[in-house]
């Protein structure tokens, strides 16, 4: 097999000129061919595996080539294509389409999966280009034969740390060997979580995220272990650092460290779940989502609360979803003195009752409840089925509404506000008699 290494950077000229002979049309068409294998390729697999354009996936992407399958399976078959036709014609076309593909692969697997491990991080956007960058640039080294001058001057800055000598090519390597295992262990933890957060909800959803998070930090550890014996560290020697580590904890940390604690002692116990109606330092919400820091709470209202996850187990947490399937909620109403107040109670019972969502049973009672300053106070009380606020806020709008029309249909009114005002003549002084 021909020698396929970038020729050196005297040799450029040469190499350039290979463009122009007709051998480079064939490499070209084999390029092509490879292209149209490699989309198809993807396209099978994305349909084998049932992964629809809606769904956004590392491999596949929301596009058929938006994902990291259709660069990585150009690439297998660029160096296949390349293996064939070096036998028969000299390479020029594959010298750069090979460094190209490498670094798109590189791009797509870290871009899409920072993406997928970190939705919302501000920082990914910043990370990704970061990614990009050094990508395009070690393929431009690598195209123009600039990449072996480059690496040999790197090993000539070196310095010394303890008993052992560190060069910038070494450090780089490390970094880069350090980055692709991280990278790899946050691809699989977050394909792992989102199969157990698939079709899950509920207290389900609750113990699947405790999984989830603790399978993410444990794969992290490992590949930051991983990471660090494969660029020369000795693991024996970050016992040096544990006391400092334990202090920085203690001190400066203690608050971060109890937040991520308290998360995974919330999500094992499961006293609170996603999707349960709470009450955290008077903001009433339903829970959307527990992380390992922090809870999110929204209100009905649409607003959304930011809760460390410490506050949740330190504060008292009001739960209306944790004990009873069933809201009792009430409704008040004042008639005007002189009203039947069998009647009364009779409509209220009535306007609850023509409501499906008021539960039947247990029966809503109604009762004289207060003799007010304007009139008679009567309160309607009934069962209801759980829901977010919003539902309950409806259903009482639609019971409040049928209570006004039960009364003015019948004659009873509801009074105004009234006060009695005494009015007290002073008495009437006699004019002075005259001498």
């Amino acid at each position: 097999m021909a020698n396929t290494s970038p020729k050196p950077i005297d040799d450029i000229g040469l190499w350039l000129a290979g463009f122009t002979q007709p051998s480079v049309l064939i490499e070209l068409a084999a390029l092509a061919v490879c292209v149209a294998l490699a989309w198809g390729l993807s396209w099978a697999l994305r349909n084998a595996l049932r992964m629809t354009e809606e769904k956004t996936s590392v491999l596949f992407g929301r596009r058929l080539i938006d994902g990291v399958m259709f660069p990585l399976a150009l690439l297998l078959l660029a160096y296949v294509a390349r293996a064939l036709i070096t036998q028969v014609v000299p390479l020029a076309a594959f010298r750069v389409a090979i460094p190209v593909l490498v670094s798109l692969v590189v791009i797509r697997v870290g871009v899409k999966v920072l993406q997928a491990a970190f939705t919302t991080a501000p920082w990914v956007r910043a990370l990704e280009r970061t990614i990009s960058w050094l990508a395009w640039l070690a393929m431009v080294l690598w195209v123009s034969g600039l990449l072996p001058v480059v690496l040999a001057e790197m090993d000539d800055i070196s310095w010394k740390i303890g008993a052992s000598t560190l060069t910038l090519r070494t450090l780089i390597e490390g970094i880069i060997t350090a980055a692709a295992v991280m990278i790899l262990a946050l691809w699989v933890s977050s394909a792992i979580e989102a199969r157990l957060l698939r079709k899950a909800s509920g207290g389900d959803l609750s113990m699947r995220k405790a999984v989830s998070n603790a399978t993410r930090a444990l794969l992290m550890f490992v590949g930051l272990m991983v990471a660090l014996s494969a660029v020369g560290i000795d693991l024996t020697a970050l016992s040096v650092f544990s006391g400092a580590i334990g202090v920085g904890i203690g001190f400066g940390l203690q608050k971060l460290a109890s937040n991520y604690v308290s998360g995974f002692v919330i999500l094992a116990e499961r006293r609170l779940r996603i999707g349960d109606n709470v009450k955290v330092d008077n903001f009433e919400g339903r829970i959307l989502d527990i992380n390992t820091r922090y809870s999110v709470i929204r209100s009905p209202a649409g607003r959304e609360s930011i809760v460390p996850n410490e506050l949740m187990v330190i504060n008292r947490v009001e739960n209306f979803s944790a004990a009873l399937t069933r809201v009792w909620q009430t409704s008040v109403v004042s008639v005007a003195y002189g009203s039947d107040v069998e009647r009364v109670s009779q409509l209220l019972l009535q306007a609850v009752d023509e409501q499906a969502a008021a539960l039947k049973e247990p029966a809503p009672q109604a009762s004289l409840s207060a003799f007010g300053a304007d009139g008679l106070q009567f309160t309607v009380g009934y069962w209801i089925n759980s829901g977010d606020g919003t539902e309950q806020l409806r259903l009482l709008s639609l019971i409040n509404r049928r209570i006004l029309q039960l009364l003015q249909e019948n004659g009873i009114d509801i009074p105004y506000p009234q006060r009695v005002v005494h009015l007290h003549r002073a008495p009437r002084e006699e004019p002075a008699s005259g001498p």
